[in-house]
């Protein structure tokens, strides 16, 4: 038995995973793996062949590395809960005239309580994951802050882990750079992991075509939906749509209608199948409001509006941001306008590296005045 405990490592198959599980084999750690099944490729009636991390060579890719190096490893089948709750409320949202956004969700309602159970079946003291972020306790809390290399950090993804479960999650890639993830797998012979294409679409939509994924989940979805109307911001009608599910906030390709200048879809109104569209400029937003929170770094900020960077997407970089919290939702006001607010997309609060917390975006408006300086 290691004096540094029994660890369970999500493994995926793919480079970042089995480096992570190296990593802590190699600190002393007794180390199990486990390879989440959460998806079945051929259900899906995509085009694209399977790939990623529900593949059986990706599986077997995971288990190679465990035999290799003498630990245990496991598959579990979590197919059904996945689909009943994150495809379930994909397909909701995209019904509801929102974006969602199923791999946050994933992430802190199916892997992380997944992992946690079996953990305890196993005998496990930790849980770790190949992600790029950094978690440390501090007055009593556990905070996740963003992981050293930028370009790959993923604290983005994780807001919505539970204080219990961070308290038993171990980071292994949060002080290292991909570049240094990539030798370290040379270095120890694991030539394959390091030439593994990254796939980075939603894994349920191999072909990243989730109009189609919609349109065969939903019998009959372009027949009640089409034939809506695209409408100016003042009201004036321009054309005709397939329907609203079909489109997203920000949108400018795919539209078919040409209008002098690059349009773009400012807001969808599900009860009259209606998709607004308007410039660039109309994209601006200057506040939101974000629900169902989880408060990482702070119990709460009821009556104490701090100074944050807030992300409205994974790969934005983040804007000078006001947030206030009242009861279970944040008012979150910009110092300035910022483009292609999502409801349905995650918002996150930044104070330095670290994250603040997170939530659903529910709404997003313009106040009538702006901020010139972020008070201290």
């Amino acid at each position: 038995m290691s004096k540094l405990g029994r660890v369970l490592v999500a493994m995926s198959g793919g480079i970042d995973s089995s480096v992570a599980a190296v990593m802590l084999h190699e600190q002393g750690y007794e180390v199990v793996g486990m390879t989440m099944k959460t998806w079945d490729y051929a259900s899906s009636g995509g085009s694209k062949k399977e790939t990623g991390c529900c593949s059986l060579d990706s599986i077997n890719d995971a288990r190679n590395i465990a035999v290799q190096l003498g630990f245990p490893h496991y598959i579990i089948d979590i197919r059904e809960e996945f689909g009943d709750f994150v495809i379930n409320h994909f397909t909701d949202e995209y019904m509801a005239g929102r974006t969602p956004n199923p791999c946050v969700l994933c992430n802190t309602h199916i892997k992380w309580d997944a992992l946690l159970r079996r953990a305890d079946q196993l005998g496990c003291d930790f849980i770790a994951t190949g992600h790029y972020a950094n978690i440390r306790e501090e007055n009593g809390r556990y905070v996740i802050s963003k992981g050293l290399d930028e370009n790959k950090d993923q604290s983005y993804a994780l807001w919505g882990i539970s204080q219990k479960s961070l308290a038993r999650t171990i980071f292994p890639l949060g002080n290292l750079r991909k570049s240094e993830i990539r030798q370290m797998a040379l270095d120890r012979g694991f030539t394959e992991l390091v030439n593994k294409p990254e796939s980075y679409e939603i894994c349920f939509i191999p072909d990243n075509d989730y109009r189609g994924f919609l349109k065969r989940r939903i019998e009959g979805l372009e027949e009640q939906v089409a034939g809506g109307e695209f409408v100016l911001e003042d009201g004036t009608i321009v054309g005709t749509h397939e329907g609203y599910p079909f489109y997203t906030i920000g949108q400018r390709k795919g539209l078919g209608v040409a209008l002098g200048f690059p349009a773009y879809v400012t807001r969808i109104e599900k009860e009259n199948n209606r998709v607004i569209l308007g410039n660039f400029e109309d994209l601006a937003k200057n506040a939101m409001t974000v629900g169902k929170l989880n408060m990482v770094k702070y119990d709460n900020l009821i009556d104490r509006p701090i100074p944050t960077i807030t992300k409205v997407r994974y790969n934005d970089s983040g804007t000078e941001a006001i947030v206030e919290q009242e009861g279970d939702k944040m008012k979150v006001h910009f110092l300035h306008g910022v483009h292609a607010i999502a409801p349905g997309q995650a918002a996150v609060f930044y104070e330095g590296n670290d994250v603040v917390g997170g939530g659903w975006i529910e709404t997003n408006y313009n106040l009538d005045y702006t901020l010139d300086v972020l008070p201290s």
